[in-house]
């Protein structure tokens, strides 16, 4: 394998491996931050009890989450240092923004809630964790609009001199419909993850406290969260479809390439279908590939809202990419670096085939815990013991995951061959692309990415079992039968008797 083939095989390993932390951090700490609103309003204990309990799940993935992901920007200088320097000043800013802006708030604000239990008042206790939960948030909508500036260069113009990239709006970059689109329908996906984590676990608990005889606190305590988690999964789950089909209707417009390989369609077609099974050989352009279960003109509903559109396929946009970037060298006197002939301007249709209906598919599991909370919680007070529901609970948390993940790659994959995808049909930004094979470095070697991504793996291995071995340690122990209200507005809590302060202490 080449340096392009391992730095993409690196790239994909370590960002999948992040994004399995993102969703539902960016999700559960405005989760944790209503279930202490509810506590602060209503005065009731079991709010306190249900924000600590999620608030120790969320403090571990957090902190998995920053440790994975401080390594995907060193990729950017050291693997792919060429795509540095071509999309640095544009590219750096939105990231410099969301460390500045976002990140150090989020991680300001992390710290006084984690310690702050005891020393700040209660309100300033639980602005703290809002705070948390909006720079989380801001945080994510920076780093969509360096992403959506990949998918979609805008405000920039190209630099023939220094054949750079260089920003000339940040507010255009800020502003990018991509990026408009693509942030509701992350933060959708994330609170349907973090709605599916609260339900599935309190749902559980619930049947495991039916079935040992304690229906009181099976009532009183997990079915609130079940039913917190159910709002969020229906509300998330509705603003997914709409804001997905927003960026399908986007896609179409942008980058047609994606949209004919999501559908395996190599000749173009009017009223072109989707199906939800293809087989044969979509690595082989298509040869002997055969469309099963079809929805007729749905595709073309996907793309433009017409049944009857015409959705250009994967052939003819190889030669209308091939006439461009050809025309487009010879037109600026741009020395051609590849020959156009040779290159595939389009994405792995397997891949992007499937990853588009992975993503779709595993939102089944939320909806059939939504339905079954639904049906079987649908009377006031109402508990269940059914073990199904509970086994369902367990297995529908892993669905969101999975699906924000295969949306991911194929968000990711489906750009490609291009690291940043062209935009010609807008002013001032003629030039800014670069396929992803010129963005690679020119002085590393395989035998460095192969060091370096066999010891990622490893430790993100490793990683991996202590996530895993913590959340299920913590979500095992359950909420605590108790919860001492330890802010300092309690009269209870007395101060020293001597008047010294005491020392800061981990609040779990």
């Amino acid at each position: 394998m080449d340096v392009l083939d391992l730095a993409r095989w690196q790239f994909g390993i370590t960002t999948v491996y992040h994004f399995i932390f993102v969703p539902l951090t960016i999700g559960l700490s405005p989760l944790v931050a209503i279930m202490q609103t509810a506590w602060v309003r209503t005065g009731n204990e079991r709010w306190l009890r249900l924000t600590k309990f999620f608030g120790k799940l969320l403090l571990i993935n957090f902190a998995i989450g920053v440790a994975t992901g401080i390594v995907q920007e060193f990729q950017f200088g050291m693997n792919w240092s060429e795509y540095s320097r071509f999309v640095g000043d544009v590219f750096g800013a939105p990231l410099a923004m969301e460390a500045l802006a976002a990140f150090f708030v989020e991680s300001t604000f992390l710290g006084l809630w984690i310690f702050g239990w005891d020393r700040l008042p209660k309100k300033i206790h639980l602005a703290c964790i809002w705070a948390v939960a909006i720079a989380t948030n801001l945080s994510a909508f920076f780093i969509l609009a360096a992403n959506s500036w990949m998918q979609h260069p805008v405000g920039t113009t190209y630099n023939f001199e220094t054949g750079r990239a260089e920003m000339t709006d940040i507010v255009a970059v800020l502003t990018n419909p991509t990026v408009l689109a693509a942030f509701p329908h992350t933060i959708a996906a994330a609170f349907l993850t973090a709605g599916t984590f609260v339900a599935g676990i309190a749902a559980w608990w619930m049947v495991r406290l039916v079935r040992r005889g304690d229906t009181a606190k099976a009532r009183d305590v997990y079915r609130p969260a079940v039913i917190l988690g159910l709002v969020t999964m229906l509300v998330s789950g509705a603003g997914v479809a709409l804001t997905g089909d927003w960026q399908a209707k986007l896609m179409f417009d942008q980058q047609p390439a994606k949209m004919a390989a999501a559908e395996g369609l190599c000749e173009t077609q009017d009223g072109a279908a989707f199906s939800i099974l293809a087989i044969g050989d979509l690595t082989n352009d298509c040869d002997g590939v055969k469309h099963l279960i079809e929805l007729p003109g749905f595709t073309s509903f996907l793309a433009t809202g017409d049944f009857n559109a015409r959705i250009r396929g994967v052939d003819e946009l190889q030669e209308h990419y091939t006439q461009w970037v050809t025309q487009w060298e010879q037109d600026n006197g741009v020395e051609a670096t590849f020959d156009p002939a040779d290159t595939r301007f389009y994405p792995n249709l397997a891949v992007t085939y499937w990853s588009f209906r992975l993503m779709i598919g595993f939102g089944v599991g939320s909806a059939a815990l939504s339905l079954a909370a639904l049906w079987l919680l649908r009377r006031k007070g109402s508990v269940t013991g059914k073990p199904w529901f509970g086994r369902l609970g367990i297995a529908a948390i892993a669905t969101p995951f999975l699906a924000s993940a295969f949306g991911w790659i194929f968000t990711e994959m489906g750009r490609q061959p291009w690291v940043v995808a062209p935009n010609p049909n807008s002013s001032g930004v003629d030039g800014v692309w670069l396929l992803t094979a010129r963005g690679v470095s020119e002085v590393v070697s395989p035998g460095m990415v192969w060091f370096s991504m066999i010891g990622f793996t490893l430790l993100y291995g490793v990683l991996a079992v202590v996530w895993f071995r913590l959340m299920k340690r913590y979500a095992v122990e359950g909420v605590a039968d108790t919860e001492h209200d330890p802010s300092p507005d309690n009269p209870d809590n007395a101060p020293d008797a001597d008047g010294t302060d005491r020392p800061l202490s981990f609040a779990y």
